[in-house]
């Protein structure tokens, strides 16, 4: 990580039909050589739902590719033979990088742009889809390791081979895998909540949940996400 983590593989990709349904999704993502990033996300990147996908705060999606051997042995077949890099339709291949080693608010510079980590992936239903296991989101969420988003800060062409190089830490206390715990795990721990709530960088959406179940006291419903109903 000192010197940087290479890009082994971009992806976009274009709507496709989600396993043998209607629904419209673009986690389908081939490789391409170099893609222009903008606030939005990568050029020519296209998402089914674009009230939960994509948008400035979900701009670039980052999935750790040490997670597949894992996920092989725990899942049955044919789902243990999707799990491959580009399989939970991230932008960005790695190796050597998880949600360990990246904090809130990781400022990277990659190839002409610039790129902050604004939150982890919080599991949907389409994963059951595109995995054919009717509880695959839940599964990948009780991993606490799903994933992560980054903001755009400055925009700018991108490649394969390119290198993530981190340029600040400003919450070094806040590794995504904490974050990550909170949500799923230690979900009501007051003193951390008040914390995430106040964190500057972390997307507004998150920090609203926990503003919330400071306020309220309990954990909001997780169904309607993982599985499409309340």
């Amino acid at each position: 990580m000192a010197n940087g983590v290479v890009i082994k593989e971009l992806r976009v990709g274009n709507l496709n039909k989600l396993g043998d349904t209607e629904t419209l999704t673009g986690i389908y993502k081939q490789q391409v050589d170099s893609a222009y990033l903008h606030s939005n996300g990568l050029s020519d990147d296209q998402q089914g739902d674009k009230n939960h996908h994509g948008g400035p705060e979900k701009a670039l999606h980052h999935f750790a590719s040490e997670h597949y051997p894992r996920l092989r042995k725990a899942l049955p077949e044919p789902a243990a033979g999707h799990c491959q890099p580009g399989a939970f339709g991230e932008n960005l291949v790695t190796s050597g990088f998880t949600e360990a080693d990246v904090c809130v608010g990781d400022i990277f510079a990659l190839g002409e742009a610039v790129v902050q980590v604004s939150q982890p992936r919080q599991p949907c239903w389409r994963l059951n889809l595109r995995f054919g296991i009717p509880d695959m989101s839940q599964r990948l969420q009780n991993t606490l390791r799903t994933g992560w988003y980054y903001r755009v800060l400055q925009s700018g062409q991108i490649s394969q081979r390119n290198i993530l190089i981190l340029d600040q830490r400003p919450n070094p206390a806040w590794p995504l895998s904490r974050v990550l715990s909170l949500l799923y795990d230690s979900t009501l721990e007051q003193t951390a909540l008040e914390e995430m709530a106040e964190l500057e960088h972390l997307s507004p959406n998150l920090r609203g949940l926990a503003q919330k179940r400071l306020e309220n006291g309990t954990v909001e419903d997780w169904g309607r996400r993982l599985f499409g109903q309340p």
